[in-house]
């Protein structure tokens, strides 16, 4: 099966969608953080933090974090749950080049290690992981399917998945103040800090385009994820996704 988002793309210039996506956020890397935070009014700390609380009692010890980008939740991961081991993959090495920047500051070389990656493809084998996390990337993959099978695989038995994203908001007055700032503050200052004026308007519609909600847990159990649950935060702003293998 094929979702909406899955057609979108940052430059319509015929390449496939996860080397546009690739491109996009090299040239975007050097703000991506900045944007992120004053974008989001700083609450995108408050969402890995509710994400992270919910692996706590589960004391994973091997987390792989997909779509790691600058390695913000994998950081938070280090600090919070005291794995032996997170490994962040990413399309762009533009931000993982940042992330290990960060790493380093933060004292968790020996911790985190980065690797490019695809989803549709991970190089891990089968139960590798006691959890996988993932903040704000899967709206990018170029087959939702495929990927969330591949993280199913290698995580073990038992393991726990967490999964962020950017959500629409369903109730008024809040989905149509969403839709004003996600219209016009959001591309027009992206565009202005950024220098790319696709990015920012790809985000506004793959967020638009992304099965949410109970659609989302039925295409999680598809994968082979069971007790699948959701949770959505800051008024449906950004949904938290919960399952295990």
């Amino acid at each position: 099966m094929t979702y909406r988002q899955e057609h979108i793309t940052p430059y319509n210039n015929g390449q496939e969608k996860s080397k546009q996506v690739e491109t996009m956020f090299d040239t975007i890397a050097h703000s991506y953080d900045l944007l992120n935070h004053r974008l989001s009014l700083g609450i995108d700390y408050i969402w890995r933090n509710t994400a992270i609380k919910h692996l706590k009692p589960h004391k994973p010890a091997i987390i792989l974090d997909v779509a790691t980008g600058t390695g913000d939740f994998a950081i938070k991961a280090a600090k919070e749950l005291t794995p032996e081991k997170v490994i962040g993959i990413d399309i762009s090495e533009g931000m993982m080049r940042i992330g290990q920047c960060k790493v380093k500051k933060e004292g968790f070389s020996g911790i985190i290690s980065f690797e490019k990656g695809d989803c549709e493809n991970l190089s891990y084998n089968d139960n590798t992981f006691d959890a996988i996390i993932t903040a704000f990337g899967i709206r990018n993959f170029q087959n939702l399917d495929k990927s969330l099978k591949e993280m199913c695989r290698v995580l073990k038995k038992g393991g726990r998945v967490c999964i962020l994203e950017l959500s629409q908001p369903v109730t008024f007055p809040m989905k149509q103040l969403f839709w004003l700032y996600s219209h016009s503050i959001l591309p027009i200052y992206g565009k202005l800090v950024s220098k790319d004026k696709n990015a920012y308007r790809y985000l506004t519609t793959t967020i638009e385009a992304f099965p949410q909600g109970e659609v989302m847990v039925g295409i999680l159990k598809k994968a082979g994820f069971t007790e699948a649950t959701f949770k959505r935060l800051t008024f449906g702003i950004c949904t938290c996704y919960f399952a295990t293998k």
